[in-house]
């Protein structure tokens, strides 16, 4: 019988290698899956690569596995926002790297991992830095810029709802990078608001099908990060 649920955050992040790279949901408190990225600083592994929307806010979530020296590479579109104050800091000093990718071209190379698309090209940063030593060709006389598929051996994805096979549902900002990082990754680990019983989901409204994902944990009342924030609180 398939049962992806586990019991603990910390058994469902217990694969996690040194060197791994890492996709981290995002875009806003929907979609963070703070409790499986604490438990990711509690587990220890090192030298990670993260591919995320941001670098994190505060010293909670994101911002605490950098600060915690986790992180050696960040993938990400901003890596400094209002909140960001770990991530500007160290990157000044040199001790972490980060690859800066515009927040379409990032989503687009994520799904082209999905999807076993290897390459595209696109006009989003022609003639910027961040078309430099990239391959450019023309298309009906406009250029554009060859960009790599990015797939990871993990993703830590928050959902909405999950039924034990690993079907899942979204709220709201969830789901502008869960289901394209829970296809380009190797193992998906979900953490879910709300576990139900297989057959309660409608079949017509399931937005990732199981077979995209690993583990599922379910975690009935998530922290907020907002009020982390607020509280100027830190993790650990």
């Amino acid at each position: 019988m398939i049962n992806k649920i586990v019991k603990t955050t910390s058994d469902a992040v217990a694969e996690i290698f040194d060197g791994a790279t890492i996709m981290i949901g995002g875009f806003g408190e929907a979609g963070s899956p703070i409790e499986l990225i604490h438990a990711l600083v509690d587990h220890g592994a090192k030298n990670l690569t993260v591919v995320s929307n941001n670098t994190g806010n505060g010293h909670v979530g994101l911002a605490a596995l950098i600060e915690n020296k986790q992180v050696k590479k960040m993938i990400c579109s901003f890596p400094r926002t209002a909140q960001s104050v770990v991530f500007p800091e160290l990157y000044a000093k040199g001790e972490i790297e980060l690859e800066l990718v515009p927040q379409g071209t990032m989503a687009e190379r994520i799904r082209a991992g999905g999807t076993g698309i290897p390459a595209f090209f696109t006009p989003t940063s022609v003639n910027t830095p961040l078309a430099v030593g990239k391959e450019i060709r023309e298309f009906n006389g406009k250029p554009y810029v060859m960009e790599y598929a990015i797939r990871a051996d993990f993703s830590l994805v928050k959902c909405k709802i999950a039924d034990r096979f690993g079907n899942l549902l979204y709220n709201k900002t969830a789901r502008n990078f869960g289901p394209i990082m829970c296809m380009a990754a190797r193992s998906t680990i979900v953490q879910a608001s709300r576990v139900v019983e297989v057959g309660e989901i409608d079949p017509e409204i399931v937005v990732t099908p199981g077979i995209f994902v690993k583990k599922v944990v379910e975690i009935k009342n998530p922290i907020s990060e907002n009020q982390l924030l607020k509280d100027n609180r830190r993790y650990p």
